[in-house]
């Protein structure tokens, strides 16, 4: 492959100072660095042109992910919190007008969160301009060439072992 990227002259530099580095293994771990904190601040850019909290977006995201409608628990679950930290999510987004509460249709004493259409909207706004920028970066890719890579950091995950955070 000849085309080069700061990687590749961030090995070089580090070679001679690390003789046993493995260049495919750093520029590997840089480069999917890179990329990560690429995608994050395009995510940031866009939720606070959309005037929307990190916080806020995971809560509409595990709710739409749920169908639109989920209990505060089965929320919590998803984003890896105690549930008594979901309360305050679920309070902010009521006032903003994005979720409401609704009565449970499978337990009379629950009470459920439930997507607005003013929710659902502003999760939709920004899953689509932070998904538009992941396809034009791996539109680099042809298909079969993204599902080896997606296949590959597959078996990279699973030998990382469980994640400490959420998904």
């Amino acid at each position: 492959m000849t085309d080069r990227d700061p990687v590749d002259q961030h090995v070089e530099r580090w070679l001679p100072v690390v003789p046993d580095l493995d260049p495919d293994v750093e520029g590997a771990v840089v480069r999917m660095s890179l990329l990560t904190r690429h995608l994050r601040d395009v995510k940031d850019r866009v939720l606070a042109e959309l005037d929307l909290q990190e916080k806020e977006y995971g809560t509409l995201h595990a709710l739409a992910g749920r169908g639109g409608r989920a209990a505060p628990s089965e929320i919590a679950g998803d984003l890896r919190m105690a549930p008594a930290s979901i309360t305050a999510r679920v309070d902010a987004l009521v006032r903003r007008g994005f979720v409401r509460r609704i009565p449970s249709e499978v337990d009379r004493r629950r009470i459920d969160v439930a997507l607005t259409g003013a929710g659902r909207a502003a999760w939709q706004r920004a899953m689509r301009v932070v998904g538009d920028e992941e396809h034009r970066v791996l539109g680099a890719l042809t298909p079969d060439e993204r599902r080896v890579l997606s296949d590959l950091l597959r078996r990279v995950t699973l030998a990382a072992g469980p994640p400490p955070g959420r998904i």
